[in-house]
């Protein structure tokens, strides 16, 4: 048996959509599909503007840019996160200063924000992992009375919720990725969500490469020209035309997904209690995506061998983050605003499952039973 960690999933009528694209002659940015798509996410999120982008990375990027953020300013972000969190901001000449995370759903932990505030800091940047919400009541009131921007990076949690509100459209800005491993898929791709309506218009220009182009499309100035920075922000048409069934059927998509983490959950509970592994935790506040399927394990060497055993039984298992912090860029760009005790233990401790639509009961059944022997044997 040979179990993929990730497949690609399609609803059906991706290419359909395509064949209309080229058909209607449009291939560049913001065509029918692009504004389709972004007019589908506006109505789901209950969103005020949502630009797709070429990733969310560019995404990230242009949150960077309308933030401002200028040489020497700080960030605060946990180091347990993908490398565009803290890029975007590096490019900028902005500092990313990480702060621990929480040990039970691994978002940042809200209690060691604000010390590590200083009069550089200007935004914070909460990263919902797995899907699952940060303590966001708690960030924006500490956001509110230090006068800092947040930005969501939501790059995996398209369709959950805190506190009935969807991730991406609580803080000032909120950042969607569409990537091949994500839920909801385009290849390549993602979204920035503008929630303070003061940036909309800044955020098409910067999108548009430094352009008023967008408003000379809507006929409101008689000709564009070069008025800001920016860069081509934008996302092929044939793109948006992957995405736009996708995001039709993101129910279907998000609920079989659920079926498979609820089957991990569920097959995974007696060994978590007598070998003492750690399966994820869901605050009661919280409606999430089940974008992904971790366990964590009691110590590194049993992370290790699940991994090659797995491999060796045909299962593609894997590991997630290098805490950045770690890293050679990340010690030469940032700094620490917090111990990292957590971070460190528990990113050699944890191992993701495999969880797409398409898996089969066989496939499923089989990655549960083999995943309990390796730990029992241990």
């Amino acid at each position: 048996m040979d179990i993929r960690f990730n497949f690609p999933h399609q609803v059906g009528t991706e290419l359909e959509c395509i064949r209309d694209a080229l058909e209607q002659g449009v291939l560049a940015g913001d065509g029918p599909y692009t504004k389709n798509s972004s007019e589908w996410l506006e109505g789901y999120l209950g969103a005020s503007k949502v630009l797709l982008t070429h990733s969310c990375t560019a995404a990230l990027e242009m949150a960077a840019i309308l933030a401002d953020i200028k040489p020497g300013d700080e960030v605060i972000m946990p180091s347990y996160t993908f490398v565009s969190t803290a890029n975007a901001f590096v490019l900028r000449g902005g500092v990313p200063v990480f702060v621990d995370i929480r040990e039970d759903t691994l978002n940042i932990d809200e209690e060691l924000i604000e010390s590590a505030i200083t009069s550089k800091t200007k935004a914070i940047v909460p990263v919902h992992y797995a899907g699952v919400s940060c303590e966001m009541d708690k960030i924006m009131d500490i956001a509110k009375r230090h006068n800092l921007i947040v930005i969501e990076d939501a790059a995996q949690a398209l369709g959950s919720y805190y506190k009935g509100r969807s991730l991406g459209t609580i803080g000032d800005f909120g950042c969607f990725s569409f990537h091949e491993t994500k839920n909801i898929i385009s290849g390549e791709g993602g979204a920035i969500v503008v929630n303070n309506e003061t940036f909309i218009e800044r955020a098409e220009i910067i999108r548009e490469k430094g352009t008023n182009r967008t408003r000379f499309f809507r006929g409101e100035v008689d000709k564009y020209t070069w008025v800001d920075i920016g860069s081509s922000f934008l996302p092929s048409e044939l793109v948006a035309a992957f995405l736009y069934p996708q995001l039709q059927h993101i129910d279907q998509i998000n609920d079989e997904r659920m079926c498979i983490w609820n089957g991990y959950h569920d097959a995974l509970k007696e060994v978590s209690f007598t070998h003492n592994v750690r399966r994820p935790v869901i605050p009661k506040d919280c409606v999430f995506n089940a974008h992904l399927y971790y366990l964590i394990v009691p110590e590194p060497e049993l992370q290790q061998k699940m991994l090659s055993d797995l491999k060796r039984s045909g299962i593609n298992a894997v590991f997630h983050y290098v805490p950045l912090h770690s890293s050679e860029a990340g010690k030469k760009f940032c700094r620490l605003g917090s111990s990292m005790s957590v971070t460190d233990a528990l990113s050699s401790k944890l191992v993701r499952l495999p969880i797409y639509p398409g898996l089969t009961d066989s496939q499923r059944s089989f990655i549960q039973s083999t995943a309990k022997s390796i730990i029992q044997d241990f």
